[in-house]
């Protein structure tokens, strides 16, 4: 009787793996091919992972990267689409050098320098030949296969353990990542990590949102609410001044939302070092998790999104750089200010910038940083009502 329980419980753990290895086989429903995602790369096996709950949302990642691929969300009548730009195959990701969707680190933004100087002692870092080191040097975490740790319906955890001296940042660093796809279709990210060295961290991030669903309309169209009263200024080099700009009478005040293009062209001498939006928000509610960081609206698909994080600030990026020359998901060109990233970190340069908060880690110490990306259709009352399609 006993041998005969364990036979079934044996065949059982077969058959929940079975579906579970049928269902990653097929088509997702945002038109992914996981197969397009088996590779070796730097020795290592690289996948696509999906995640579902009982509403029909879908979030595939790649741990490639530990990349967002996709994000199946409702519109205003239930029709399911995705939200974030990439590509349909693991290789376009590994040569064609964009953040889409990737973890940044060890340190997203710009060292100046680049070094920096830690008890007494000054570290060189990774030069990229203009006087910094930018999203911790190449290759990063974006160039990684990350460890997956567990997989579940819902939820996938990654690690990666970057080793002491990488790219000039001193000690081991064992980062763990967890994507939670939650039952009302909120994208939870959560990093914590742990090192055997002081060293600097600062992780996040780097999706390119549509929330109109059609990567191929414009984000400008799209209203912006954002809890910042200043933001970070940069030289003529982008690099950060550490100085703050008071965003009131600014292209930069979101305080009152508004559509991202209606002052994005000013002529402004921040938006001209950047060509749009590109700049750290530094956030009034002091990474409190239950305040909303950020609200992004579509009147037409009748999206929000809104942004809960426990990091100072939050980086607007308005795709400035696409030009054309990426064909992504379903052979969409990606063009000028298709989409907007919406990055919570520290800010650049905080090193070398005792005014900045620190992103100084310890032996003995776990950094950790949690954002939750809140999708809904009944927008919040903050976001001015307008009419649907």
């Amino acid at each position: 009787m006993k041998t005969s329980n364990h036979l079934k419980s044996i065949l059982t753990v077969i058959a929940l793996a079975s579906c579970c290895f049928i269902k990653a086989q097929g088509i997702t429903l945002s038109g992914l091919d996981p197969s397009r995602f088996n590779a070796v790369i730097d020795g290592k096996s690289t996948a696509l992972y999906v995640l579902t709950n009982d509403k029909g949302n879908e979030a595939c990642i790649t741990n490639y990267g530990a990349r967002l691929v996709s994000l199946m969300e409702p519109n205003w009548n239930g029709r399911m689409e995705d939200m974030v730009l990439g590509y349909d195959n693991v290789m376009d990701y590994h040569t064609k050098g964009q953040n889409f969707g990737a973890t940044v680190g060890r340190y997203i933004g710009r060292i100046v320098g680049p070094r920096m100087t830690i008890d007494g002692k000054t570290h060189k870092l990774q030069e990229n030949g203009k006087g910094v080191i930018s999203h911790g040097g190449r290759p990063g975490f974006a160039d990684r296969v990350w460890d997956v740790v567990s997989y579940s319906r819902q939820k996938l955890v990654l690690r990666y353990v970057s080793p002491d001296g990488e790219n000039g940042f001193p000690g081991e660093l064992t980062t763990t990542l967890t994507y939670a796809l939650r039952d009302d279709g909120a994208l939870g990210i959560d990093f914590k990590a742990v090192t055997t060295k002081a060293t600097v961290v600062n992780l996040a991030n780097h999706s390119f949102f549509n929330i109109s669903g059609n990567p191929e309309r414009t984000v400008e169209t799209q209203s912006l609410w954002i809890d910042s009263k200043k933001i970070a200024t940069y030289d003529k080099n982008k690099n950060v001044t550490g100085e703050f700009l008071d965003v009131r009478q600014t292209p930069f005040d979101f305080h009152k939302p508004h559509q991202i293009g209606e002052r994005i062209n000013e002529d402004n001498p921040q938006l001209k070092v950047t060509g749009g939006y590109d700049h750290a928000f530094s956030l009034s509610h002091g990474g409190d998790l239950s305040r909303p960081a950020a609200i992004l609206y579509d009147a037409q698909s009748g999206r929000a999104l809104t942004v809960y994080t426990t990091e100072p600030a939050i980086q607007v990026y308005t795709g400035n750089g696409l030009k054309g020359s990426q064909v992504g998901k379903k052979g969409v060109v990606y063009k000028k200010r298709c989409a907007i990233c919406l990055e919570t970190l520290h800010y650049a340069d905080s090193p070398n910038r005792p005014q900045f908060p620190s992103t100084l880690l310890r032996p003995g110490q776990t950094y950790h940083s949690h954002t939750v990306f809140v999708f809904s259709t009944d927008p919040p009352l903050i976001m001015k009502s307008e009419k649907k399609d």
